[in-house]
């Protein structure tokens, strides 16, 4: 900040006011200026840091979508092998009728491949390190960090729930034998049992991830 100081002697008490009047206008105004344009600076960074934002969690919701609906697809796919192995060993079929069968219920084989998104947090990161998170509005800034905290929360619980459902080395097991028709019908049974078990616990929690991130996504028409 400058201030120009006059170069005319001063004659009298009244022109010595007038310009100390001056000096103190100047230095208010001045400041005014710098906190305005500090200000407008906050508020433009916490608008591109929520447009961001926004852009980023709705496009992990769209993926959210889309690997629920694979998800919920394979569900269904050992849901029927497993009705179908099932009613087999309810009737006694033979062997034989039993590969057919199954084979006929999942004649792309049998497998898991279930998938979780990938969630990105790039812009919420950004956000916070270069301070603009700061400058957004409370209750938008309180959204959006629900928002990636139960994303990060969903996915820790995911990997801490799958095995305790899913005997991995079982199922690669029960694969090879399906493919070959060299397994005991009832132990194939219970390994589909566990897969359409890790299968429901993926697509029941991108269901509750969903519900969460529109729960907290702001609205709109808020402004930053």
């Amino acid at each position: 900040m400058h201030l120009e100081l006059p170069k005319m002697p001063l004659q009298s008490m009244k022109d010595f006011a007038k310009h100390y009047l001056m000096i103190v206008l100047s230095i208010l105004t001045a400041l005014g200026l710098e906190a305005w344009i500090e200000h407008t600076h906050h508020r433009h960074a916490a608008t591109e840091a929520s447009a961001r934002i926004d852009a980023e969690i709705r496009q992990n919701l769209a993926d959210i979508r889309k690997m629920r609906e694979h998800d919920a697809m394979r569900l269904r796919e050992l849901e029927h092998l497993k009705a179908v192995l099932s009613e087999d060993i309810k009737t006694h079929a033979s062997d034989e009728v039993v590969h057919r069968h199954a084979h006929e219920a999942v004649p792309d084989g049998l497998y898991l491949d279930y998938r979780w998104p990938v969630l990105r947090r790039e812009a919420w990161d950004l956000a916070v390190a270069n301070q603009s998170a700061g400058w957004i509005d409370d209750e938008r800034l309180r959204s959006y960090s629900s928002i990636y905290a139960a994303q990060a929360t969903s996915a820790s619980i995911l990997a801490e729930d799958i095995p305790m459902v899913l005997n991995g080395p079982r199922m690669v097991d029960a694969m090879l034998d399906f493919d070959t028709d060299g397994y005991s019908p009832r132990e194939l049974l219970h390994v589909v049992n566990q897969m359409a078990g890790a299968a429901h616990e993926v697509v029941g929690m991108l269901d509750n991830l969903t519900q969460r991130i529109e729960a907290n996504l702001p609205a709109s028409r808020h402004s930053a």
